[in-house]
């Protein structure tokens, strides 16, 4: 039944495609400057090797050298051919070339929702986003076409309770009831996704599109109506993508981010996007999502494989993609979208902490990518990449390891004349060290020769007075590079890790996450030790075996033993701020301004009073009607009885009595918040609850004028 539906939606909304023919001649010239480039440099690395892979240890080599050869082939010909469709004007095959501005403006709106999962997010930064995203949409003068939802699946009482005080103000202040609506799931099931279809399974029918917005999302409201007169005009696409930019970095670390993604990213959206078209991947937000046929043929699967392969699919949006292409219908991504914007981590910590997550989620696309029917080669890829982006760290691990062991057996262990088994002529070892140099050129070109073709784009562009101008720029990428060269190792470490505990479902406990902006030297130091002291090691061994072969491992050593003050130096706020100042890493929105920024920054829907949302939801009358609204009432019986004790409790000694799942059943019922609000305010003046009030007073009397 499933596969008749497939085909019927394929004969059904399959229009012509006349973009597929360009983009196979696009992928095929692709693949043979990348296989040939990866057999060049395989070639070579076997002649740099003392028995040219005569044994099995430098064939391992070899394979791994081809392997991430291959890896940064692929980026390199991709920024390559971005940075030639740049200085064309763009891709002719484009969804913006092919429908004009002029075509657009006169193109109908369909209803669509706006929606935007949260969990446990800061509250003022996540609403006041989708607070200036209503605002640019209802400057346009299409608001009407638009409905907002805030899908919350946070569990913290102080953190959704705020959620709901802010929704409830904004609400009031844009004007917005019955158009912006909030939700907080009771059971979190299958993560974002599953927060996402539960959305869809109560609402999904009444909207033609969903607009799916992260908590750091912000777009323009012209954007916004652009996507969905892209979707009008084109019936067959299924998932619009656009290419957020990063903004308001405000620590180094996110700073350098924010920087690389505006100088960098345009030409590698621009090729990647050429060479998908209309194949494209799903990045999970700042996108627009045909309603219908999502419903139909994007649910889910749990997986069914061994160990990591089972279980509900932890990252969902290029399996969504995937199987909105199998249905037959396209997925875009679209670099020139402008004004579509979302933040970076503040940390390297933080990042780290994300990417744990993300490596889980991309490896469990190894069984979707061999097993699942139908799918398209396109989405095959996607999902490789996805898996390569993470596994190309242990990769790069095993290949210092490997090399280490060669190297160490090359200096203790006597010469092996007859490495293959049987063989009656002796192997001669031979060093070629200007073909090693060569080598490492190569990749190091690879690497940054699209950088470079970054910064010539941004000049021919006119782009340089948007960093600062030309010494600035130069300055800029002199830093991102450093910093670069830093990270690179500390995240090949990490990503290892992760895909170690992913692969055999254990968890290594060096030390916990730090969340906040800016990392402590004692987190720092516990989470990068093992690292720090596993690459002084190496480093030791390293001199005592040779200095040259010490020399080569400092660019990967050196950074692990800095790891941890480089990891606090790049999350300070106070850095970033300097370097700003100077007017390095220097992006458009901070030279040019941007009004989308200047609304979010220039609003908090929540004021501070100094009072946890707990004890506002029980005291403030207003909020505590808000939260009865979104109650329930829990009826007789058992949990009316465990209800009757935990208010008495809370009454007496206050909410800090109460561990966060009683806090959670408590404050979601009617009952028992209207019975709270009233005895509270009759508590005497010494009780918990009468020195809250009382701080309630002189926090908000001023606020009154003293009336």
């Amino acid at each position: 039944m499933r596969v008749q539906t497939a085909l019927a939606d394929v004969q059904t909304t399959a229009a012509a495609t006349p973009w597929r023919g360009r983009v196979m001649l696009r992928r095929g010239v692709l693949t043979l400057l990348v296989v040939a480039q990866a057999l060049v440099g395989a070639y070579y690395m076997a002649s740099v090797l003392p028995y040219h892979g005569g044994n099995l240890l430098e064939q391992a080599l070899i394979g791994l050298f081809t392997l991430l050869f291959t890896w940064i082939t692929v980026g390199f010909w991709i920024g390559l051919y971005g940075f030639w469709l740049r200085r064309l004007g763009g891709d002719p095959k484009s969804l913006l070339r092919r429908h004009p501005e002029a075509v657009l403006v006169d193109t109908p709106l369909a209803r669509t929702a706006i929606v935007m999962p949260i969990y446990n997010e800061p509250v003022n930064r996540t609403l006041g986003g989708l607070r200036t995203i209503y605002r640019s949409l209802e400057s346009s003068g299409q608001i009407e076409h638009f409905d907002f939802f805030i899908l919350s699946d946070s569990r913290e009482p102080d953190v959704w309770l705020s959620e709901q005080a802010a929704w409830q103000q904004l609400c009031d202040e844009l004007g917005a009831h019955g158009r912006l609506f909030y939700r907080r799931r009771t059971l979190n099931m299958n993560y974002k996704s599953g927060n996402v279809a539960d959305f869809l399974r109560r609402w999904g029918r009444s909207y033609a599109y969903m607009a799916v917005m992260d908590a750091d999302s912000l777009m323009g409201g012209d954007t916004l109506l652009k996507m969905v007169r892209l979707m009008q005009r084109e019936p067959n696409i299924g998932i619009l993508q656009s290419c957020p930019t990063i903004i308001n970095a405000q620590s180094l670390f996110a700073r350098v981010q924010q920087f690389a993604n505006q100088v960098y990213g345009p030409l590698f959206s621009t090729g990647l996007a050429a060479m998908q078209l209309g194949e494209a991947a799903f990045w999970g937000h700042n996108a627009i999502i045909r309603v219908a046929p999502f419903m139909r043929h994007c649910g889910l699967p749990h997986l069914r494989g061994p160990g990591l392969f089972s279980g509900p699919i932890a990252s969902h949006d290029f399996v969504e993609a995937a199987f909105m292409g199998r249905a037959g219908y396209e997925v875009w991504l679209e670099p020139e979208l402008s004004h579509t914007y979302e933040e970076s981590p503040p940390s390297l910590v933080d990042e780290l902490t994300r990417d744990k997550r993300w490596s889980k989620g991309n490896l469990q696309h190894l069984w979707l990518m061999l097993f699942e029917p139908r799918l398209r080669m396109a989405h095959r890829m996607a999902f490789l990449n996805g898996i390569l982006s993470y596994l190309a760290s242990p990769l790069w691990f095993a290949f210092l390891v490997l090399t280490t062991i060669e190297t160490t057996r090359l200096v203790l262990w006597p010469t092996n004349y007859f490495p293959l088994q049987y063989s009656p002529f002796p192997l001669w070892p031979e060093w070629h060290p200007e073909w090693a140099i060569g080598l490492a050129s190569s990749v190091v070109f690879l690497l940054f020769f699209p950088k470079l073709l970054a910064v010539v784009d941004v000049l021919l562009s006119g782009r340089r007075k948007a960093h600062g101008g030309f010494f600035s720029l130069l300055l800029s990428i002199v830093t991102e590079i450093l910093v670069s060269a830093l990270l690179a190792p500390i995240r090949m470490l990490a990503h290892t890790r992760y895909v170690l505990e992913a692969v055999f479902n254990v968890t290594l406990n060096w030390a916990g996450q730090n969340r906040s902006d800016e990392t402590r030297w004692i987190d720092a130091l516990l989470n990068q030790a093992p690292g720090s002291i596993l690459a002084a090691i190496w480093a030791g061994f390293a001199w005592w075996l040779d200095p040259m072969f010490f020399f080569w491992s400092v660019p990967v050593a050196l950074p692990l033993i800095l790891a941890a003050p480089t990891s606090v130096l790049l999350s300070k706020v106070g850095i970033g701020q300097a370097l700003r100042r100077k007017r390095i890493l220097m992006v458009a929105e901070e030279q040019q301004g941007s009004a989308l920024l200047d609304d979010l920054n220039s609003h908090q829907i929540l004021p501070e009073f100094g009072e946890s949302a707990v004890v506002r939801a029980v005291l403030d009358p207003v909020m505590n009607r808000v939260h009865q609204a979104t109650a329930r009432s829990h009826g007789g019986g058992a949990k009316h009885h465990r209800l009757k004790q935990l208010r008495s409790r809370c009454l007496e000694l206050g909410p800090e009595s109460l561990n966060r799942a009683e806090k959670n059943l408590l404050l979601t019922d009617r009952e028992s918040l209207a019975w709270l609000h009233r005895e509270c305010w009759r508590t005497p003046a010494e009780s918990y609850w009468g020195q809250a009030i009382d701080n309630r007073i002189r926090q908000i009397w001023p606020l009154r004028g003293n009336d």
